[in-house]
């Protein structure tokens, strides 16, 4: 049995991740703040397999890589829910 989901299409996007998130910070409020630097085509919170908790970091996957590279740029240090990204 697995707790994941199904692996999305990601060939061809840049992922990045982005640590020191909140418990509370959920896909919706990260595709809508990366999505200023480009297309968006994934997000994704690893969660803990038995308390169904964010692990505290996600991967925020772009069409294409220089958005990527912006939001890179712009978004570390940035504070999200009180919380400094990294």
């Amino acid at each position: 049995m697995s707790y994941g989901r199904p692996p999305p299409d990601v060939e061809g996007m840049t992922s990045l991740k982005v640590d020191n998130l909140t418990y509370r910070t959920s896909p919706d409020t990260l595709r809508r703040v990366f999505e200023k630097y480009g297309r968006v085509g994934d997000v994704y919170i690893p969660r803990d397999r038995y308390t169904k908790e964010s692990r505290g970091f996600a991967f925020v996957r772009f069409h294409d890589k220089r958005d990527a590279e912006d939001a890179m740029d712009a978004m570390d240090g940035a504070v999200l829910d009180g919380r400094e990204l990294r």
